[in-house]
């Protein structure tokens, strides 16, 4: 599956493709490189898509965001 790069900073690059690598998605991510990942099945992408969400989402702002959902019970 080809996706449209985005740009992650260098440190969020390092944090994504660890936790991917725990997850089981083939990826690769050299010094001063892209990260690269390999995309096999909708979950794949479900999993990279919530990662880089969360490890590049500001902290105050995943905060703000579990609040609203808790309000709305």
């Amino acid at each position: 599956m080809n996706l449209n790069p985005i740009e992650i900073k260098g440190g969020h690059r390092w944090q994504i493709y660890h936790r991917l690598c725990e997850l089981g998605i083939a990826c690769t991510c050299n010094a001063y490189e892209p990260l690269i990942v390999k995309v096999e099945t909708p979950i794949a992408l479900v999993q990279l898509w919530s990662v880089a969400k969360h490890i590049t989402t500001p902290r105050q702002t995943q905060i703000a965001w579990l609040e609203t959902c808790w309000n709305c019970r």
